[in-house]
């Protein structure tokens, strides 16, 4: 067990650091690419940078959905979100395995706010699920990834809590730790390939969304053309 542990926290902890930094700068440079394609080939090629600077805030901040929107389960999102990227970047132990696998560190958080909201996140997490099974408009549209990354994500912050609050026995101790540390590297290796990359390519999300409306001069005649329908009326 001790040796699975050390492989955990060690090459197999560095390892899944590299392939998700590597598979967020291809998603990122690939958003970029597509966003320069298209710009060269709109007809209109101006971007009306304060409107989409100021989707992006109202998206970091979304105050006017959290009223106009399902507010109550917008809130618990907002909230699960704030402890899902401040606990594992900013607990003091999470700081110590970080500085081991990238070679620095940086302050952590108090314990007592560590403490709480890890509890918050996990609150909110459990009440994430259930708002999306027993919301109709939600568990149509959801995936079963939808419903499998709540879950996971929840894992290591239930095992972390439950080895740094417990007594539990040496052998118990190493399972959930060994669980907490591989649940952790799972995320960080499928993040790149599922939804979670938005977390990195939200910034890139209204300027590609604008760009989508400054279709070429000629997408009427060429979407026209591939569906049969050139100089049909209309």
């Amino acid at each position: 067990m001790d040796s699975l542990l050390e492989f955990a926290r060690g090459p197999l902890f560095r390892f899944s650091i590299i392939i998700m930094i590597l598979g967020l700068a291809r998603l990122i440079a690939l958003d970029l690419y597509s966003i320069f394609r298209a710009h060269q080939k709109a007809g209109d090629k101006s971007l009306p940078w304060g409107l989409i600077i100021s989707r992006s805030i109202e998206w970091l901040f979304p105050v006017k959905r959290i009223a106009h929107n399902r507010p109550i389960y917008s809130i618990f999102s907002i909230l699960f979100h704030i402890g899902l990227l401040l606990v594992p970047l900013f607990l003091f132990a999470h700081i110590q395995l970080w500085e081991k696998g990238i070679g620095f560190s940086w302050p952590a958080l108090p314990y007592n706010w560590a403490y709480w909201l890890t509890i918050s996140t996990i609150i909110f997490a459990v009440l994430l699920i259930i708002g999306r099974i027993f919301n109709k408009s939600s568990s149509f549209i959801s995936r079963k990834q939808d419903f499998l990354w709540p879950v996971l994500l929840l894992i290591p912050f239930v095992t972390g809590f439950v080895c740094s609050h417990l007594n539990l026995s040496p052998s118990n101790y190493r399972l959930f730790m060994l669980i907490h540390i591989l649940s952790g590297d799972m995320i960080f290796l499928l993040m790149p390939f599922t939804k979670i990359a938005h977390c990195v390519l939200m910034p890139l999300s209204q300027v590609i969304c604008t760009l989508a409306w400054k279709f070429p001069a000629d997408t009427d005649d060429k979407v026209c053309t591939t569906l049969n329908k050139k100089g049909a009326a209309v």
